[in-house]
């Protein structure tokens, strides 16, 4: 999830059409007017560094060609760079700010990436799924690639078909048509902008399942991951649809499809400010980490598969041998991820046949823990950085344990310090409070246990085929739910005085139910507390009396074993004592309106899948609640985002 910026302008006292003349003269007299593509990229960049802040780079067109300055680390890094050793002023550039998915975060792996002898800069946003291929293919026609980045294979293609057209003749605007050429071949998800030095006054960029917007101006143009990018100097933004390549020059855009036919972009205008931009228009950054779900969990799952179609980690630093022989799964964990360990559990037992325990990270190692070198370590940590986590690690490790961390932070300290890493495609997360994470988490683990299950014989190819056919529907019915959420949002309003909210679920609802609670608590700093449905009669029962609000996590109805009668039975139990209850349904369990207050459906999935969908109608009603009562909810009180002490 990496932000991207394109920019080429001109000086308005001209009045030339870069698309009639695709490779207008440097002009240094126009690049010094008004602003440079320097300061727009620069600008944009820093408002898209949510989106990632492994590593940032530009790449302009000067009259010596292109110049590009790129270092590992936040966007700070970059502008020292650049004040060590500046660029000329331009007039046409781009910029990306990188969360890191293919190779770490270094200066070699930061974009942009050069090809085409250095005459081309390329960056991008995405997942590269059949680079392999293609970089052997490249490698043959003698290529040389210098990072470990799926995108420089990327430039390395674009720039590759550029020279074969120049060099067979053709004139005009060819990186438009190298681009075309080139994402006719590319699978996975990505938006590409490139420029090079031969036509100065262009940048072609393409998209497929990456978000890319044109910024329209008089005189210039702009391209963004969202408005961000450029809402400091335009409000007048077109959107691109999917599969299609839009070449900007400053008095032009022209869109098209991949093989070349015309298309069009839907024009909108922005109506958020500068800081709203930043947060794509919704009020707190929560409420807009829990509208990028959808993306997450796609993302996460993107680029999953080698060239045989077998399940593939980030980076894997275990011999199968020793994979095949673990007896016992240990998930350490703290707060969220630790009930997406809980989650996790369900579904590796029962695919993998593998006992697994789940452990919170800071009561692990003082505990005297039974771990050995047939013991599997799995560390869930967002950041990548907790040390209740990190120092449960090196325990792990020291008693001959392997470990595999599932994190959403290329390059940080708990992946490097384990044996394995499955990276989570979430992108930067700014809010305090988990959402998107908590997801990608989840199906984080769901692939590790089909690994494992792939690895171990557990499961047949097609099986696994179709749990991954399941999880890639999942982001849509994410979406369903994020588009009917108006009554949880005005029930979360109207609870604004409740005092306490229980949370009931058994099976995979249980640990959903504990998270609700948690959201709730961060969020709201009411009382809530999440029980398994069963246990409500040995004890719980007792915190029921007249007007209790309580969240039932339902199972469904039509899966095989279902607990859907025994939690009706619970709601019936608590409803007699004068609950108000709230269920969390499967579309088509109409039975359960007989004896619920208050019925949000969510669309039907496999069992085990249920918990991506469930968790969203809480995290809803948790930010409506505490929005109602006046609370920061992007940075909660007492509360940190990455805890680094133990």
């Amino acid at each position: 999830m990496c932000g991207i910026v394109g920019y080429v302008g001109r000086d308005h006292g001209q009045g030339s059409s870069a698309l009639e003349s695709v490779a207008p003269a440097f002009d240094q007299e126009a690049a010094d007017a008004r602003h440079g593509a320097l300061d727009v990229v620069m600008e944009g960049l820093r408002r898209l560094e949510y989106r990632g802040y492994d590593s940032a780079g530009v790449a302009v067109i000067t009259p010596a060609g292109i110049e590009s300055r790129k270092k590992a680390g936040k966007l700070t890094n970059l502008v020292a760079e650049l004040a060590a050793d500046p660029l000329p002023r331009s007039l046409t550039g781009i910029g990306h700010t990188r969360w890191a998915t293919h190779g770490g975060p270094t200066d070699q792996n930061a974009h942009p990436h050069l090809a085409d002898g250095g005459r081309l800069a390329l960056i991008h946003n995405g997942i590269i799924e059949n680079y392999a291929e293609l970089k052997a293919e490249l490698t043959g026609e003698g290529l040389t690639f210098l990072s470990d980045t799926d995108t420089e294979v990327a430039a390395g293609l674009v720039g590759y078909i550029y020279r074969g057209l120049v060099d067979s003749g053709v004139q005009g605007d060819v990186l438009t048509l190298a681009l075309q050429q080139a994402c006719q071949r590319l699978e996975g998800a990505f938006t590409l902008l490139a420029i090079h030095q031969d036509q100065p006054g262009v940048v072609v960029a393409g998209r497929r399942n990456s978000p890319l917007v044109v910024g329209l101006g008089d005189g210039e143009n702009f391209l963004g991951s969202d408005v961000s990018g450029f809402i400091d100097f335009t409000r007048r933004a077109v959107e691109l649809g999917q599969d299609q390549i839009v070449t900007i020059t400053p008095d032009a855009v022209a869109i098209t499809d991949f093989f070349g036919a015309p298309a069009e972009g839907t024009e909108f205008h922005v109506s958020w400010d500068a800081a709203a931009a930043e947060k794509g228009g919704f009020d707190s950054f929560m409420e807009k980490e829990i509208h990028d779900q959808p993306d997450a969990v796609g993302q996460t799952l993107l680029g999953r598969s080698d060239v045989s179609g077998n399940l593939v980690l980030d980076e894997l630093r275990i011999d199968e041998s020793i994979l095949r022989s673990v007896d016992k799964i240990v998930v350490l964990a703290c707060g969220t991820s630790a009930y997406a360990g809980q989650v996790a559990k369900y579904a590796i037992e029962h695919w993998c046949r593998i006992p697994t325990e789940v452990e919170l990270s800071h009561e692990f190692r003082y505990r005297d823990p039974i771990v050995n070198e047939k013991t599997l370590v799995v560390a869930i940590s967002q950041s990548g950085e907790t040390m209740d986590t990190l120092m449960a690690v090196r325990y792990a490790r020291e008693q001959g344990a392997k470990v595999v961390a599932i994190c959403n932070t290329n390059g940080s300290t708990i992946p490097r310090e384990s044996d394995a890493v499955l990276y989570t495609h979430a992108g930067p997360e700014i809010a305090v409070a988990s959402t998107k994470a908590f997801l990608a988490q989840i199906t984080a683990a769901y692939l590790l246990g089909l690994y494992l299950a792939q690895l171990r014989g557990n499961k047949y190819r097609d099986e696994i085929a179709d749990v991954l056919t399941d999880l890639s529907a999942i982001p849509a019915k994410i979406q369903a739910i994020l588009d009917d959420a108006d009554k949880i949002k005005q029930l979360g309003a109207d609870m604004v005085n409740a005092k306490s909210v229980l949370f009931l679920g058994r099976h995979v609802g249980f640990p959903v139910a504990m998270e609700g609670a948690l959201k709730l608590k961060e969020l709201a700093y009411i009382h809530a507390e999440g029980f398994a449905a069963g246990e409500l009669k040995h004890g719980p029962i007792a915190l029921i009396e007249e007007g209790q609000p309580v969240v039932v996590v339902m199972p469904s109805s039509s899966a095989r074993d279902s607990l859907h009668a025994k939690v009706v039975s619970n709601v019936q139990e608590i409803r007699a004592r004068g609950a108000v209850t709230i269920v969390i349904a499967e579309e088509g369990d109409t039975s359960v309106e007989a004896y619920s207050e208050h019925v949000f459906y969510v669309p039907a999935s496999p069992t085990l899948l249920a918990p991506l969908l469930t968790t969203v109608p809480l995290q809803i009603f948790a930010l409506a609640l505490a929005s109602a009562k006046g609370y920061d909810v992007d940075q909660p009180r007492n509360l940190a985002k990455s805890v680094t002490v133990e």
